[in-house]
């Protein structure tokens, strides 16, 4: 036994929501220097903790020092961005846009990543601005203590930040639906997200939910690397991460290579099992015995699958699992398509990359993907095809870092704003911003079009159905969107420039964008929505229910 806590009761939830409505330590009226301040402080506390927060990962999760020492890297990586690029914001136009948090934020957070991931939400919603409740996952408890514990060494309150766990099917969803919490930061499974939208239709959720992510091999690839780039991929922490490969799609020339499949295998079956005490061990223990889709995807095959590497666990130790390669995987097979949370690997033959591309959108999925090849023409029409929010050519698709490879995806893996961890823009879902003074640009936008929207909305016409103050808000968001669209969305960035290693971010644009006009909506929401579709080239088609009074549009 590593620690004991309460069960949090209903009267518990009632009660941490109220303080968090009512911020009695003020943390909502600090600015975002002394947020910022305190936050640094808490950065170096994370420093000095990281050999308990790793004894605590590894004796309450059973990871490895080595996947946890990182880890803890990430999690001081995330106080320190958020609190600066919260600042940033915040600041961003003093006497003409005020940057707030939004209220309480709850941050429901997994047991695979139980030190960075709970760490990145609270200090995002904190840095924003918010009181939060950290509702850690019920298997690592005792890491996310630990980690509110360096919060409140460093100055932020309990009552700012409070720790709540509870138990995610009953109090949790409970306290995740309350309409008095402004936004919810969850890590967990697809079907978790679609649960909370059934209870609370308007939730306001950024989530990062499942993966069931691949690594493509070409008969261009280095062959060796891509077996270690795989291998770490796809059994490292067991296999129990969102961003782990679970299908490896080989071209024909590899995966009837017979020395291929050796090399993998073997190098596989090398892998070390067992405890997370033993510095030896690579594939740790299991965070639970197996059931439901992973028991069946390691104990059965599907149609036409066989055993490269037939799994089996330790004897006496039902979470320790030796890894699984399933050969002869077949398109649109419960393989290819289910997520198995867990040291389970797919192989999948194909003939044309085109091909390949097409099985892997196929899931459904859109978290991580990798390409081994090392022909530039390959490595463009992946990039060009492939729907995954990080994609990785040439390394494993594991181990983002903070602003090098913000996290995040699309599809089946991301619900809310979508704005991904790490990234430069993620605590702007936390914050409220207001204009607190009229527009000051004046000058016409460099895209055509809006070039002349802009001009007839500055014509008579217009002028009869629109207020004068509205019309310059509408131009003034055009020439703002502009000048956003040719320094940030359409410029693929690399922060770092590291020597030997490209990394790049960029923005894809929605192809079409519905913009649905409520009765409520104003000229100026509606028609900025329009010019902010047209600025990044995405079609707006606009409708409304034709009930009511639609003057205003």
């Amino acid at each position: 036994i590593v620690g004991r806590y309460p069960r949090v009761r209903r009267e518990d939830i009632v009660h941490a929501l109220n303080c968090a409505v009512q911020d009695p330590d003020g943390w909502r009226r600090q600015s975002p220097a002394e947020r910022q301040e305190i936050l640094q402080r808490a950065a170096i506390e994370i420093r000095q903790a990281r050999g308990d927060l790793i004894g605590a990962a590894i004796a309450d999760g059973g990871k490895t020092v080595t996947e946890t020492d990182p880890e803890v890297s990430e999690a001081i990586d995330f106080v320190e961005f958020y609190a600066a690029t919260a600042r940033w914001f915040a600041e961003l136009a003093p006497g003409k846009l005020s940057a707030t948090g939004k209220g309480v934020a709850v941050v429901a957070s997994p047991w695979n990543f139980p030190i960075a991931i709970p760490c990145g939400g609270v200090a995002a919603a904190l840095a924003a601005g918010n009181t939060v409740i950290l509702k850690p996952a019920s298997d690592t408890v005792l890491p996310a203590f630990l980690l509110c514990q360096c919060f409140w060494r460093a100055g932020v309150s309990n009552r700012t930040l409070q720790f709540l766990p509870c138990r995610g099917g009953s109090e949790g969803r409970e306290l995740v639906t309350d309409p008095r919490v402004d936004a919810v930061i969850l890590t967990g499974g697809t079907a978790t997200a679609l649960d909370l939208f059934d209870q609370r239709p308007d939730l306001p959720l950024s989530a990062e939910t499942g993966g069931k992510n691949a690594t493509i091999v070409t008969g261009l690839a280095d062959r060796d690397q891509a077996v270690k780039h795989v291998l770490h991929s796809a059994f490292g922490h067991a296999g129990q991460k969102c961003s782990a490969t679970s299908l490896l799609l080989l071209e024909a020339e590899v995966y009837d290579d017979p020395q291929f499949k050796r090399s993998l295998c073997e190098a596989a079956a090398s892998l070390p099992v067992g405890s997370a005490w033993n510095p030896a061990t690579k594939i740790n223990p299991l965070i639970r015995p197996p059931r439901g889709d992973l028991e069946r995807a390691l104990k059965t095959l599907g149609p036409g699958e066989s055993w490269a590497l037939m799994p089996h666990a330790l004897e006496n130790l039902p979470n320790c699992w030796t890894p699984g390669i399933k050969w002869d995987v077949q398109p649109g097979s419960d393989s290819h398509l289910t997520e198995f949370f867990g040291p389970v690997l797919s192989v999948l033959r194909f003939e044309k990359l085109n091909a390949a591309i097409s099985i892997v959108n196929r899931t459904g999925y859109g978290l991580t993907s990798g390409l081994e090849s090392l022909d530039d023409r390959e490595q463009q029409e992946w990039r060009d095809g492939i729907r995954a929010g990080n994609l990785y050519i040439n390394r494993p698709t594991v181990g983002a870092i903070v602003l090098r490879q913000p996290f995040g995806g699309y599809g089946k893996s991301a619900f809310g704003p979508g704005l991904k961890a790490g990234g430069p823009n993620y605590v702007t879902q936390f914050m409220r911003f207001e204009e607190t003074d009229g527009p000051a640009t004046e000058h016409t936008p460099g895209d055509p079009l809006l070039a002349g929207l802009s001009e007839r909305l500055r014509g008579p016409e217009a002028k009869r159905t629109i207020p004068a103050r509205c019309l310059a808000r509408i131009h003034a968001a055009m020439c703002d969107y502009e000048s956003a669209w040719q320094e940030e969305f359409s410029v693929t960035h690399d922060h770092f420039r590291i020597l030997g290693q490209d990394n790049f971010r960029r923005y894809l644009k929605i192809p079409h964008l519905r913009i649905r006009v409520h009765e409520v909506d104003s000229a100026f929401e509606v028609i900025s929505r329009i010019c902010a579709a047209r600025t990044v080239g995405t079609r707006p088609v606009v409708s409304y229910s034709g009930s009511g009074d639609n003057s205003t549009v």
